[in-house]
């Protein structure tokens, strides 16, 4: 098997990246810092780290999705099982996003909707 070799740098960015969409569930812009850092950084990154950005890139966008249809629905009481539910799935998302980085590993299945 060869050894995968690691820039320090660009998992560092992409763990920037998760840590700053974790402490947009307290500060809410942060996450729109991580993203533009998502889409800076993913063409240049080597093939696993592409896997993280992207995504990290679809967490915000399946999140923002996630969010409106919550806030849509909050009159009726569905929507506020609907945000906790998307909030509930960011943070997951971001967690296994970050064990899989901390292994040097890639997304297992970047596409998903739910958690990889």
């Amino acid at each position: 098997m060869t050894e995968i070799p690691i820039n320090a740098e660009d998992a560092g960015s992409a763990k920037l990246v998760y840590i700053l969409y974790l402490v947009s569930v307290i500060f809410g812009l942060t996450s729109i810092i991580g993203l533009i850092m998502a889409y800076i950084n993913r063409d240049e990154a080597p093939t696993w780290l592409q896997s993280h950005y992207q995504f990290q890139i679809r967490t915000f966008w399946i999140g923002m999705l996630y969010g409106f249809i919550g806030l849509v629905l909050t009159p009726i009481l569905i929507g506020w099982f609907v945000l906790i539910f998307a909030l509930v799935w960011f943070v997951i998302r971001c967690v296994k996003g970050l064990q899989a980085l901390d292994k040097k590993e890639a997304c297992s299945n970047p596409t998903t909707w739910m958690f990889s």
